[in-house]
């Protein structure tokens, strides 16, 4: 089903990954379909929103009958690209780096890593996963013989700007950021930043005020 015309949430896109990995877990377990309050049961959503959320991308289900889940996470995987795969860079080589390129799941989401970065010597010319890691002085060369969709970043801090604003030269339009540093870049370039240490102190609250 075709994405509507019109603005989506981003509450509502924070939930889509959730809606994946729902579906995928009812498919490997041979569900065929779904009513939208067994869904919201799973979840802990109401049925009201799971069919408000649906509804932002088209006509799912049939009342009386459900969702097929298959054909629902079939269109989901369109929705979040899945389907279409994204060709990835990673900048820093360092433990993080290293983790999301080893990542089983990462090229089973549509995530595909194509180069690796880094300028630490020691490192240069060994593999991750099958990926030989490159000298940053490589980046512009490789990007210029490869069409590349994302970038994710695992730099420090104080070099953050700089990696971005070259990432953003390169032509790249996503940036997936894990550094310690919220960017704010052009319009036409998507970024997502991601704090690791911001959801564990969240953790810390909720166990304090439970």
């Amino acid at each position: 089903m075709a994405l509507q015309n019109k603005k989506v949430s981003d509450a509502v896109i924070k939930r889509l990954p959730r809606y994946f990995r729902y579906l995928a877990d009812l498919k490997e377990n041979g569900v065929l379909r779904i009513s939208s309050k067994a869904l919201s049961e799973k979840m802990n959503l109401t049925a009201s929103q799971i069919r408000q959320d649906l509804s932002c991308f088209g006509g799912f289900g049939q009342q009386g009958y459900g969702y097929n889940v298959e054909s629902l996470y079939n269109e989901m995987k369109k929705i979040l690209g899945v389907d279409r795969g994204f060709r990835t860079i990673i900048v820093g080589a360092g433990n993080l780096g290293q983790a999301i390129a080893n990542h089983s799941k990462f090229e089973a989401r549509g995530y595909f890593v194509k180069g690796i970065f880094d300028i630490d010597q020691s490192l240069i010319g060994t593999s991750i996963n099958g990926v030989i890691i490159q000298h940053m002085d490589e980046i512009d060369n490789f990007c210029s013989r490869e069409t590349i969709d994302v970038a994710i970043l695992t730099v420090p801090r104080e070099i953050t700007a700089e990696i971005a604003e070259k990432i953003v030269k390169l032509g790249i339009k996503g940036i997936w950021n894990f550094s310690a540093m919220d960017l704010r870049l052009p319009e036409e370039v998507v970024v997502e930043n991601v704090h690791l240490s911001d959801s564990i102190m969240v953790l810390g609250y909720k166990i304090i005020n439970n």
